[in-house]
């Protein structure tokens, strides 16, 4: 078992170094403050230097003493933490730490300790055992001496958080560091590569996301559990005895152990007899530590620790980290459960696990969670140390409720958990488990019923999650909300809040059970002044206009938020707010086309309907909508002033922009909700916009916010509230309309509109001339649209509008559809899924993906039930039977029109990509299928029959399978077909139920951004963009450091620091430091957000660029291909963003000086690009450009000619004679065509070829860029450079060029290669010599 860790000493450790190996305890982590590699707390230490120093902790056993590097402002806790995580204070558990004879509590800072100076020395004495730290410490050795088996997890999937980087590049494959600090590497050309014989059309192989096999880990103990004779009787507790142990040895021997509270002891007992006091000597062993006591017990023992920490350290330690602040990622493809690596292995205390963590009485899990909550909201926040501890500890509570509230939904949904009204309705039922309040998302009571039932209940508890982690980011004072999450598992939607004080407490006759909002519906409406304080600052925050709203009886109310908002009085004091479903405002436009109310008696007409009225706009687009209305406001007030006498030279702003608004723009922007900080719209650079505004135009007259309860019924008694209600009613109008003309239609078709924001175009018109990062999957696509505030009902009209446009679009256009598909499958299945018994829901979905999926191999699969077990369930839905191909097929284009107003092809299921398919159906229903031969078609070939490294030579084409002989030679992979098969399964379908491995719950949560550290990251990009680069990397640095302090190293949010962080060093040209924050980027990627994920594929990506870039090509290659293989599984081939990845391997094959490979891949890219982009686009032309140079370095003189003649031919007619590329194009044809005169001439005489123009040097090689990510620019993202600028084909004159070809040095040290980077695309490879890397 591989040793698991705390999550803040992870922290500790990752950032003391950044290659993660260990020190020994002689040697403590000490950060240098010098090197800027070491990104953890470095920067923290920078500010406070005086508060980092070392200290001296003298221990009660070897090594005596040891030495430690502390931060007076961690906490004594964090130091504990330290101390116990080297190798010799492994032992040590309960303990206290003395200073000056004194104790010192665990829970205050170093700075309130008193005299603790430099070299001064603290005293780690050894504590009396509790019941509570003796389970504690038997916990944490078993797990130090890998004597855990295998945990099987209700919430983790199989191989959560698994990690694949160890085994695409070993540890051992690095060199040790040279003196420049660049590790070796060889470049001859006879050496092969990853690369070599890479077959870009061959399909996915699906052992690319698959863990290798690996060696054993050494075994310690045979054995090591909780005895029988557990726990002591009462007068033997009186004595001090806490547990009592077995212990087997790896020479056999079996040990009663006594816990007692002074350590532990060697009892007398046996399996037969009970008799737990100390053995007499010379038999009698005993120590303060479990640890200390086992290697006195076993000779063998201290051997095979050492052993197994060295098969641990082979690993990088955030490989083998425990997950602790996030849900891990769970694959979706994993082996099958007789694989060695899942082998589920004997361990009897596996299954008492449950008591050394939570006692006898199973108490010491529950947790009061809504005070929790609202005791960390109430936490202090003026100092910048208060905000740090308050938002670590918000982080760490989120995540333990959201593990504890899933945990839960899982058992409720399983029917494990009895309701507290059994006699209500299933879908009204409630229930109550470990503190947690659980409901079904479904219209139980009927509160649904006008809007949609079902579909609109399901919908709003989603979006009240959404609502609710909005408001927690806004973090008002004196606001406060329940925990929530909400759980998708087998068909059903529950949803887990904290107890709300109060919530279901008895009120006196003629109260209302709410204090603010609507208490039913819109009939009956409660006001208390006592709220409006606190929803004014929220609706001036979400841009919601304080409106009028009447009641059944027709009496007004004034409230500050929408009427399905309410705000509860607790029985603590606090004032919580609810159902925050509807901050925004209905679409009105999408329910006028699409939605008609139930009385309608158009019977077809309402076949057609859409599911639900719940079509709330995005607060995205609210923010887009108001920021867009400023401008015209601003612009409409300088015209004004400039017609006016005297006007524009006295123009001044009267109040500075809105703070409020600003900061709530940021703090929208943080979290799930919005992140413009990656689509290059950063709060930062709105406020530096509006502060050039603010010096000449007051804008205080500007006011636009919206009423939320428009178009729901409201119906004013008098004319006046009703020509009130009529501009609300029109400005949402307005804003639908902008939804539509603007943002949709700009997302896909570049057309200037005054009132948009100017960056929202560029950024457009990027995804369409390929300048930033382009969605590979559905959740990439999704987060670009939600971003912009697009709703995913308009899926549909985006993969019109895309096949309407050129053909780089189609790609999205292909992507809408497959997303449009896999979700609508979702519905489907979970309407089947719904009432059916756990135990059927594997042969439910196989039966469903056979109709989808392998229809073309069966065209009449048959659903596989034991009808033994359904006798058992008389009241379970089983139509799921009577679906066959053809049906599934109707109801997939009936749902795709339904929800989308989309109308798929008449052959797209022929069209159908079935491994990517596959794959977002899986994600999309927490599936893990096993990973095996699916054969989609007769005459389709396996899925796994692509060797790993992608060779033409290497593909088996077999049909059926793979060959014994190949099953040996892929038992690495275990992916034979299974031997049994259940027992009704025809074997003719793709797939079987026995395929279908487990289903995990698909989880949302409420957690906030770290506004903090965000703050931290926005300054830093601004100093970098006013090119302060010492203040900005500080700054950087700093967001880096509180990023892993509040959320813990291994989190999303700290993969996305890391990957900004290593492409910013990266074009400061610190490529060191680049290398080691990329890798790391790529392991909390892998294991937080999938080893597959879009994230992790830009990860690997720029991982392979920047070790090109530190002189280790063949490494970078291996990277390059593991990217291209998930590409494959994720996407399939020619994707618009693969012509950057394919430039980029071709310019490193040519650094390996593999000239003729190198030129395979520059007409692989053209390929794709002419397809994309088209055969007279610029884009092109800038390929042709390359592939021309790249053939001359091949030696075909002849085709580099025609080459560069067509990117000449097409710069002329796109960019004019006069555009430098055209002039550069122009010339290098000149000299090229000169080249293969020259060559013709002397073919005779190859030796001879010293002439000028004549040898094309390998030294020349193409530059390289970092991949963007989805939706924005690599260059933009990181120094703030602007995209859009054309960049040029060649930094150098052809004068220069030519002396570099002939030996006269390497003229690109002239070259301002970083200023330049930070402005140039990323997409157009067009930097030839000018910038190599």
């Amino acid at each position: 078992m591989e040793q698991n860790h705390d999550a803040k000493t992870h922290e500790q450790f990752v950032n003391g170094d950044p290659n993660g190996t260990e020190h020994p305890a002689e040697e403590p982590v000490v950060a240098d403050k010098s090197n800027p590699e070491q990104e953890g707390n470095g920067s923290e230490e920078q500010n406070v230097d005086p508060a980092v120093f070392q200290i001296f902790v003298k221990l009660p056993h070897k090594p005596y003493q040891m030495q430690v590097t502390i931060s007076t402002q961690e906490q004594v806790q964090d130091l504990r933490n330290s101390i116990v995580e080297f190798p010799d204070t492994f032992q040590y558990s309960c303990f206290h730490l003395e200073y000056n004879g004194s104790r010192i509590n665990d829970f205050v800072e170093l700075s309130e300790v008193k005299e603790l100076v430099p070299g001064a020395e603290m005293k780690l004495v050894e504590d009396p055992y509790t019941e509570k730290e003796a389970r504690m410490h038997m916990i944490r050795v078993r797990d130090l001496i890998g004597a855990a088996g295998d945990r099987v997890d209700t919430l983790h999937g199989i191989s959560a958080g698994l990690s694949l980087h160890d085994s695409i590049v070993p540890p051992e494959m690095f060199n040790p560091p040279l003196q420049n600090g660049k590790r070796s590497v060889t470049t001859s050309t006879e050496d092969s590569h990853a690369l070599s014989e890479y077959d870009f059309n061959a399909p996915a192989s699906i052992q690319t996301i698959l863990p290798q096999t690996k060696y054993s880990p050494p075994k310690t103990v045979k054995s090591i559990c909780v005895s029988a004779w557990n726990p002591p009787p009462q007068h033997l507790r009186q004595k001090g005895h806490l547990l009592y142990l077995q212990l087997t040895t790896n020479e056999g021997e079996q040990f009663q152990i006594t816990s007692h509270i002074s350590g532990f002891f060697v009892n007398k007992s046996s399996n037969s007899k009970f008799d737990p006091y100390p053995r007499p000597q010379p038999k009698s062993a005993s120590a303060h530590s479990l640890l200390a006591l086992i290697e006195k017990l076993s000779p063998l023992f201290q051997s095979s620790f050492n052993s197994l920490q060295e098969y641990n350290n082979r690993k990088d330690p955030l490989a083998n980290f425990q997950i602790t602040n996030t849900v891990p990622a769970n694959p979706w493809l994993v082996l099958a459960a007789e694989s060695s690596l899942l082998a589920h292995q004997p361990d009897l205390t596996r299954t008492q696990e449950t008591y050394l963590m939570s006692g006898i009485e199973n108490a010491e899990t529950l947790r009061d969670w809504n005070e929790e909550f609202q005791s960390t909201r109430e936490l202090p926040k003026e100092t910048i140390q208060d905000r740090v501890f308050r938002e670590r500890i918000t982080s760490k509570l989120f995540a333990d409720y959201t593990d504890a509230a899933a945990r839960g939904a899982v058992m409720v949904a399983r029917g494990e958990v009895a309701p507290l009204n059994p006699t209500e309705n299933r879908d009204a039922q409630i229930f109550v488990y470990n503190n947690v309040f659980f409901s079904y998302g479904a219209d139980g009571v009927g509160t649904f019923t006008s809007e949609g039932g079902d579909d609109a209940a399901r919908v709003a508890v989603g979006k009240d999650v959404t609502g609710i982690r909005v408001v927690n980011q806004l973090d008002i004072d004196g606001l406060f909300t329940p925990g929530t999450v909400v759980v998708d598992y087998l068909g059903k939607r529950l949803v887990g809040q904290s107890i709300v004080p109060g919530i279901f407490k008895q009120r006196e006759p003629g109260e209302n059970q709410i204090d603010y909002g609507g208490v039913e519906g819109r009939d009956v409406v409660a006001e208390n002044e006592a709220f409006v304080p606190v929803f004014s600052k929220l609706s001036r925050h979400l841009r919601v206009k304080k409106h009028d709203v009447w009641d059944k009886e027709g009496k007004k109310h004034t409230l500050e938020g929408s009427v399905e908002t309410k705000g509860l009085l607790g029985t603590d004091g606090r004032k919580y707010v609810l159902d925050l479903y509807r901050l925004s405002p209905l679409d009105i436009t999408w329910i006028e086309e699409y939605w008609s109310d139930v009385s309608d008696t158009d019977v077809k007409h309402l076949q057609n309907n859409y599911p639900h009225r719940m079509t709330i706009l995005r607060p995205e687009l609210i923010e887009t909508y108001w920021r867009s209305k400023m401008g015209e406001f601003v612009k409409a007030e300088l015209e004004r002033r400039r017609n006016s006498a005297g006007g524009a030279e006295n123009v001044d702003s009267k109040i500075p922009f809105d703070t409020n608004g600003d900061t709530e723009s940021k703090t929208i922007s943080n979290g799930d909700i919005q992140e413009r900080d990656e689509t290059g719209v950063t709060t930062t650079e709105k406020k530096a916009e509006t502060d050039g505004l603010q010096e000449r135009v007051d804008i205080s007259d500007f006011n636009l916010a919206f009423n939320p309860d428009v178009f729901c019924g409201q119906t004013p008694p008098s004319e006046e509230e009703k020509e009130e209600l009529f501009k609300d009613e029109k400005e949402v109008r307005s804003i639908c309309d902008f939804l539509r003309q603007n943002v949709i239609s700009e997302l896909v078709s570049y057309s200037h509109v005054l009132n948009i924001h100017p960056l929202t175009v560029s950024q457009v018109h990027d995804l369409r001339e390929g300048e930033v990062g382009f969605p590979m999957d559905g959740h990439s696509l999704a987060r670009l649209l939600h971003k912009r505030g697009i709703n995913i009902r308009y899926l549909g009209k985006l993969a019109t509008l895309a096949k309407e446009q050129n053909s780089r679009l189609e790609a999205l256009n292909a992507l809408s559809v497959q997303e449009m598909i896999a979700r609508s499958f979702k519905h489907i299945a979970n309407h089947y899924m719904k009432r059916l018994p756990a135990v059927f829901i594997s042969s439910c979905l196989a039966h469903l993906l056979n109709c989808l999926l392998g229809a073309d191999f069966n065209q009449a699969p048959k659903a596989c039930l034991d009808e033994e077990l359904r006798a058992y369930y008389t009241d379970a839905d089983w139509s799921f039977r009577d679906i066959d191909v053809r049906t599934l097929q109707a109801k997939i284009e009936a749902e795709v029109y339904l929800r989308y107003r989309y109308t798929l092809d008449q052959d797209w299921a022929d069209k159908l990509k079935h491994i990517q398919l596959l794959r977002e159906i899986a994600l999309k229903l927490g599936l893990q299928i096993t990973a095996k031969d699916y054969r989609f078609s007769a005459g389709s070939k396996s899925l796994t029959n692509s060797s790993t490294n992608g060779g033409t030579n290497s593909v088996n084409h077999q049909t059926n399978g793979v060959s014994s002989r190949k099953k040996k030679k892929n038992g690495d992979h275990e992916l034979a077909s299974q031997s049994s098969e259940s027992l009704s399964l025809s074997p003719s379908t793709t797939f079987s139920p026995d395929d279908i491995v487990n289903i995990i719950p698909v989880v949302k949560h409420a957690c906030p951004k770290s506004t903090l550290a965000e703050e931290a990251l926005e300054a830093g990009k601004m100093s970098m963009m006013q090119n302060q680069k010492e203040i900005g990397q500080e700054l950087l640095l700093e967001s880096l450091s509180l990023h892993e302090q509040i959320y813990g190293v291994l989190h999303p949010e700290v993969a996305r620091m890391y990957h900004q962080l290593s492409m910013l060093y990266y074009q400061l040209d610190e490529k060191i430091a680049a290398v080691e924050l990329a890798r790391k980027a790529v392991y909390v990627s892998e294991r937080t957000l999938g080893v597959d994920s879009n994230e992790t594929i830009l990860s690997y990506l720029n991982l392979g660029l920047f070790e090109h870039g530190n002189g280790n090509t063949k490494i970078a290659l291996t990277y390059m291909k593991h990217a291209l293989e998930l590409w494959k599984i994720i996407y399939g081939s020619r994707h618009p963003d693969s012509i950057t990845t394919i430039n980029n391997a071709a310019v490193m094959l040519q650094t390996l000086k593999h000239y003729h490979d190198s030129r395979i891949w520059f007409e692989t890219s053209l390929a794709i690009c002419e397809d994309v982009s088209g055969r007279h686009s610029v884009n092109t032309a800038t390929l042709c450009f390359q592939l021309a140079q790249a053939l001359a370095l091949d030696q075909e003189a002849k085709a580099a000619v025609n080459r560069m003649r067509d990117a000449y031919s097409i710069f002329l007619s796109k960019l004019g004679p006069e555009d430098r590329n055209t002039k550069e194009s122009e010339s290098w044809l000149e000299q090229l065509t000169q080249n293969a005169v020259s060559i013709a001439k002397h073919a005779k005489d190859v030796q001879a070829r010293k002439l000028r123009r004549v040898q094309f040097t390998p030294g020349i090689t193409l530059g390289t860029r970092p991949q963007p990510q989805v939706g924005q620019s690599s260059a933009g993202s990181a120094l703030g450079g602007d995209p859009r600028e054309i960049n040029r084909i060649d930094s150098r004159s052809v004068d220069e060029l030519l002396r570099f070809i002939e030996g006269g040095g390497d003229t690109s040290k002239r070259s301002p290669v970083k200023k330049r980077s930070s402005r140039s695309n990323p997409k157009r490879r067009g930097g030839l010599l000018g910038n190599a890397v």
